[in-house]
């Protein structure tokens, strides 16, 4: 079986889904996207590759590699379709909805008026996201009209493109403490919870990860979420409300599980792993 990897550079993850199969005898291709160069008219290497894992680090390659990867027939873990939905927050929200997902209660707006609106709609504090980030980055809890001015002139004078369509998000009061789940295929493998002073929980940001055992409510919601976004390899961040309430906040496409592993005792990579091969088989 031909395997391919395509990524921005071999982080923990790459170096342990690439040791998961080294083990499983797999020979894996890698592709470096500072480096390539697709001729649209020719899949070239690509030809006869029966799957491709896409371990990006930038979006826009990610989706645009994955979009030429696709129409070429080759088979890819994330599809094009799913990078697509999850790159981007509004269209992630937007695919929550229509599957009956529980998500937090979200505006969009194009002007500083009416992101203004939208903001004192939901009521104060509310949350401000760029539709096209990670990490927790440039995320903004707004706690009055005052800081909720400020902010949205900084994102329309400073911003980029991304900046120029807002999106506004209810905030919720969650426990110190988010969880992220991974799905891969149809099975929630494990959880953690992420948990810090700071209303940002990310790891990336500090949070601390502990286990989180997989209830049946929510190996649901997080099999749903995976669903709604067009499957396969996931990992969905839920937030709890104070009445025990769980809705789902964002689904990442190009999951990071290296402060996972240990923590759940679910070996992620062999997971992730046995997965692609079956969808290089046509079995997933």
């Amino acid at each position: 079986m031909r395997v391919g990897m395509l990524l921005s550079r071999v982080r923990v993850e790459e170096k342990l889904l690439l040791q998961a199969f080294e083990k499983r005898g797999i020979d894996v291709e890698l592709f470096d996207d500072r480096e390539l160069v697709f001729d649209m008219h020719d899949p070239g290497v690509f030809a006869g590759m029966h799957v491709l894992l896409e371990r990006c680090i930038n979006h826009s390659r990610a989706l645009a590699s994955l979009e030429q990867l696709n129409a070429w027939g080759v088979r890819t873990v994330n599809t094009a379709e799913v990078a697509n939905v999850c790159g981007n927050k509004f269209a992630t929200t937007r695919s929550l909805i229509q599957h009956g997902v529980p998500t937090p209660r979200t505006m969009l707006a194009f002007t500083e008026e009416s992101a203004l609106d939208a903001i004192e709609q939901l009521g104060y504090p509310a949350v401000l996201k760029p539709a096209v980030g990670s990490w927790g980055r440039l995320i903004s809890k707004v706690n009055d009209r005052e800081a909720a001015e400020a902010i949205l002139e900084h994102k329309q004078i400073l911003g980029s493109y991304h900046h120029s369509v807002f999106y506004v998000q209810e905030y919720i009061a969650k426990p110190q403490r988010d969880i992220r789940t991974f799905v891969v295929g149809d099975e929630t493998i494990c959880g953690i919870y992420r948990t810090s002073p700071h209303w940002i929980t990310n790891t990336a940001r500090g949070g601390k990860a502990t286990n989180c055992a997989i209830t049946p409510e929510l190996d649901d919601l997080s099999r749903r979420a995976a669903e709604a976004v067009g499957g396969g390899v996931v990992a969905i961040d839920v937030l709890e409300r104070p009445s025990g309430e769980l809705l789902v906040n964002e689904v990442n496409y190009t999951m990071e599980f290296r402060n996972s592993i240990d923590t759940t005792g679910v070996d992620i990579p062999a997971k992730v792993v046995d997965y692609v091969l079956r969808v290089g088989r046509g079995e997933a």
